[in-house]
């Protein structure tokens, strides 16, 4: 995930403090203070005597980067563990934040950094995760490792990229780290599923609650929900395209999304876009 927030010091709050899943604000104790979550581990690299917020300032400021609004400042990754890992395999806070930290010094090698972990996600499914928040600009020059392209990839004063390579080689990282901790893992290089964002992911959560919310009622009432299932118009569309592209060649797919009443743009056959 990618933030073009300038206020850093928001990163470090949401990791420690608590806040409402669905709206995002903080969480407030009866003096209306945010309230600490009850379990974390944090540290934070390449950040010298400065906070983390203070430490990508300084470097904005160094190398005259990130002044516009539209600028990422920050970039968000988890690594999340399997839920089973606590119980089979030893798998504790203090050795997640460990796992945690060694990533990010051998991935993000020179950017400002926080390795926070958690030890339960949003479902109460009991995994213990890793949140690793980069400061979007490297604040020295580091040895070129296999995975850097390009000189803006390890000189100091580049900003990171988060290039479709980039993501293989995490993905590629996170098994074989997973690997050598013993730990479970599933093949991150397999498709798993939708491709989902993270705005999309809060709205079907707030929708899947909302409608909860209506089906407790009916069935109060002594009456059968007809939904019990919320999908978001997004997905309902992704479902409809998957209808037509499956077993069909080109033209029949065209042909077929026009009877849906979709709209498909296409410049010169590569960049398309589709809309209802």
């Amino acid at each position: 995930m990618t933030s073009k927030n300038s206020n850093y010091a928001a990163a470090e709050s949401y990791l420690t403090f608590q806040h409402n899943e669905y709206t995002g604000l903080p969480i407030l104790d009866e003096k209306g203070r945010p309230k600490l979550r009850d379990s974390y581990l944090l540290d934070t690299l390449e950040c010298g005597e400065s906070s983390f917020a203070m430490a990508c300032l300084i470097a904005n400021r160094k190398y005259g980067k990130n002044g516009g609004r539209e600028d990422v400042k920050t970039h968000h990754y988890i690594v999340s563990f399997d839920p089973k890992d606590a119980v089979e395999n030893g798998l504790t806070m203090e050795r997640a934040q460990a796992l945690g930290l060694q990533f990010c010094k051998e991935n993000f090698p020179g950017h400002p950094a926080i390795v926070c972990t958690h030890p339960d996600g949003h479902n109460s499914a009991g995994n213990i995760h890793v949140h690793i928040v980069i400061g979007s600009l490297r604040v020295r020059t580091v040895e070129r490792q296999p995975f850097m392209d390009k000189p803006c990839d390890w000189e100091a004063g580049k900003k990171h990229r988060c290039t479709s390579a980039m993501l293989r080689h995490l993905r590629v990282a996170v098994m074989e780290m997973c690997e050598q901790a013993d730990l479970n893992q599933i093949n991150l290089l397999e498709a798993q599923g939708d491709h989902v964002s993270e705005r999309e992911y809060w709205a079907q959560r707030r929708g899947q609650r909302r409608l909860d919310h209506v089906n407790a009622k009916l069935a109060a009432e002594g009456q059968q929900p007809t939904q019990t299932v919320y999908q978001t118009e997004l997905d309902k569309l992704r479902k409809q395209i998957y209808t037509c592209i499956k077993n069909e060649l080109r033209d029949n797919f065209l042909r077929k999304l026009r009877l849906l009443s979709i709209a498909f743009h296409s410049i010169h056959d590569k960049n398309c876009s589709i809309a209802a």
